[in-house]
């Protein structure tokens, strides 16, 4: 074998790590059939097998192993060539692909990113919006510089990724002042039989409510489940239910929303985190995300964590 067809070994790396040929094509956007294919070129021009079948599953040949290793060094060195390469092009802005798990609240988004706009480096931001999952196939095949989660890498997961606390920020409750004026005197059990609006794709946050709930014998009605943090609030501020936010963001909240805080949650808590496809950032824009956010966003909420 003279050359590398360094798309063959893209495409053996990514079946490798996701597990499937199938789960493969989805990240690749190539058909199953077009990767195996290419699979078998790869095998051709190598001389030898580098998955072998393991009932219907595909599995990595001792020799696949191998290359697999060599394959995870040459595509992360190419991630820390095209970092450093957005940089340095004389002229241009830096970039910054942010992914961004979707049950993050938006105002956490904006305050988290927001430093990197204010760099003396001229910055062309581009944000993403989606699972955490589909966000990590995005970050290991380069696609994505950052992902923001609210949640660490996945154990067990064939990702090359790093997760990086940026901070944790207690829960408040928040409602419009009318209904905030009535439910307050006995908070927190003035919220049983109070409207709610919950959060529907934030199971940590979802799952420690419901635990305060039944700890302090609370059952409100939920009169309304949302996907979208920033529509909950906006239902909130209609007066339709109270919601949770974080109380790292409570002045924002009150102002942009209209709202007035009713109490805190004891012993709940939000965290988030940075995740990176190197175990040291280097990035510019994603050193000063991180640095602001743990030494002024969620610097008292983290300390008491």
């Amino acid at each position: 074998m003279r050359h590398l067809n360094y798309s063959h070994l893209l495409y053996f790396w990514t079946v490798a790590r996701e597990g499937s040929i199938a789960k493969a094509s989805a990240v690749l956007h190539l058909t199953p059939q077009t990767i195996s294919g290419q699979l078998k070129l790869l095998d051709d021009a190598i001389g030898d097998r580098l998955f072998v079948r393991a009932g219907r599953r595909l599995v990595l040949s001792d020799l696949g192993k191998v290359v697999f290793q060599y394959a995870d060094e040459i595509f992360s060195l190419g991630a820390e060539l095209a970092h450093v390469a957005r940089g340095k092009a004389p002229g241009m802005p830096l970039v910054l692909n942010v992914g961004i798990v979707d049950s993050i609240p938006k105002l956490v988004t904006y305050r988290v990113l927001e430093p990197a706009l204010k760099l003396e480096e001229k910055l062309k931001l581009n944000c993403h919006e989606a699972s955490l999952e589909n966000l990590l196939s995005d970050l290991a095949v380069h696609r994505l510089d950052l992902v923001l989660s609210d949640r660490p890498v996945p154990a067990g997961l064939n990702v090359r990724a790093y997760h990086h606390l940026l901070g944790a920020s207690g829960v408040s409750m928040f409602a419009a002042p009318a209904l905030a004026k009535s439910l307050r005197r006995r908070f927190p059990h003035s919220l049983k039989g109070a409207p709610f609006l919950m959060p529907a794709n934030t199971p940590g946050l979802r799952s420690q409510l419901e635990e305060w709930f039944d700890a302090e014998d609370i059952s409100p009605v939920i009169v309304g489940e949302f996907d979208d943090s920033a529509l909950l609030k906006s239902f909130g501020q209609a007066g339709v239910g109270v919601f949770a936010g974080p109380a790292a963001l409570e002045a924002e909240i009150c102002q942009m929303y209209r709202v007035q805080v009713l109490g805190h949650v004891p012993n709940v808590q939000e965290r988030f985190y940075a995740i990176s496809p190197e175990r040291k950032l280097k990035h510019p824009a994603i050193v000063a995300i991180t640095e602001r956010a743990r030494e002024t966003i969620f610097a008292q909420h983290s300390a008491a964590a």
